[in-house]
């Protein structure tokens, strides 16, 4: 009688189904969504620590390599600079081959000589966090402990540095058990945090960035170039000029000396429109070279931003406050205002600019 209440009819006599009603049927649909979506999110997670695995592993034969070279041909840690820079050149879009990265690298496969151990453990933590466990445990078992409970509950890397200065372990006891071979919860920190590691997408990599680091770099040899030209007193100090701050890697675009005012000037080129973030990156960069760099004879330091567009109202509430002298160019438009008349007198002109970068 049931089954007769769910069918109907057409005209010509032809049985069908009739759908439930959406009342009827939302508990059903609910639980459906439900599992698609955390289905959907399993799987995202999966393939983005497959990939996370597979970097880790590529770092852990990077430092493997280098110490058995060290081992066998005597090579001293200088020998850190030279491969760092030697596959700078030849993969200029990735900035997880520092020299203080790859140190790391070759730290991790000291201080975790199994690789069995590190494809089955280790490798499923993000790079930041195995940075932390190297960083702040001295004892392997510690590092051990505190890699489990990581993967067991997914704690982020800021999470782990605050559950070891808590000293966790200590209060915890120091067993050691069984890893399980699970993903870590989804709504964890360190699945949230696995998505969005700048090392791990680094690697990766997609279409568009790599786009946009192709624009960058043409546009980096032809600004280099034009200002070599221009006669005006510019001398090339470097590209992709390495800064470590706070024990974190940064690397200029260009770094230029002006003869004439006596000052360096950092120019950074984005192949995008202007964010407000960059003037703050700018600044760094430029407090960085005041402090590093320039002689107390020098004045202080000129930054250039080369946008794809901008909005002026967006530009000038983002430049406030700046003590630095900064300048905001669009590809096809003008100097912002921020750059003292007698500095602009001795840069280029807007229209040079203009006609350069159009």
């Amino acid at each position: 009688m049931d089954d007769r209440k769910k069918m109907g009819a057409d005209k010509d006599g032809v049985i069908f189904p009739i759908a439930p009603k959406l009342s009827e049927m939302s508990d059903s649909y609910l639980q459906f969504i439900e599992k698609i979506k955390d289905t959907i999110q399993q799987q995202r997670i999966s393939v983005v620590l497959n990939a996370n695995a597979s970097m880790i592993c590529l770092y852990w034969n990077i430092g493997q390599a280098i110490l058995q070279k060290q081992s066998d041909e005597g090579w001293g840690a200088k020998v850190i600079d030279r491969i760092a820079a030697d596959i700078k050149a030849s993969f200029p879009e990735m900035s997880g081959f520092s020299p203080r990265n790859i140190k790391y690298m070759r730290k991790f496969a000291q201080c975790w000589p199994d690789f069995g151990f590190v494809q089955q453990v280790v490798a499923q933590i993000p790079w930041r966090t195995n940075r932390i466990l190297l960083d702040k445990l001295r004892n392997q078992n510690s590092r051990i402990w505190y890699a489990q409970k990581v993967i067991e509950n997914g704690w982020s890397s800021a999470v782990l540095e605050l559950q070891i200065q808590s000293g966790l372990m200590e209060r915890s006891g120091k067993t050691v058990n069984n890893f399980p071979a699970a993903l870590p919860p989804l709504d964890s920190d360190m699945a949230n945090q696995v998505f969005k590691d700048p090392y791990l997408f680094d690697f990766l990599g997609t279409d568009m960035p790599r786009r946009e680091v192709e624009i960058e770099r043409k546009l980096t040899e032809h600004i280099q170039n034009f200002l070599l030209e221009l006669g005006q007193g510019f001398a090339f100090v470097g590209r992709q000029v390495h800064l470590e701050v706070g024990g974190q890697d940064f690397y200029l675009d260009l770094l230029f000396y002006h003869l004439r005012l006596r000052c360096y000037v950092v120019v950074e080129l984005k192949a995008c429109d202007f964010e407000p973030g960059f003037i703050s990156q700018l600044n760094m960069y430029q407090n960085v070279v005041n402090d590093v760099l320039r002689h107390p004879d020098d004045k202080p330091t000129i930054g250039l931003l080369l946008v794809k567009g901008k909005n002026e109202t967006v530009v000038e509430y983002s430049l406030a406050g700046y003590q630095n002298p900064i300048g905001v160019a669009e590809w096809t438009n003008q100097i912002a205002h921020a750059l003292p008349e007698e500095l602009k007198s001795s840069l280029p002109t807007i229209e040079e600019i203009e006609r350069e970068l159009e």
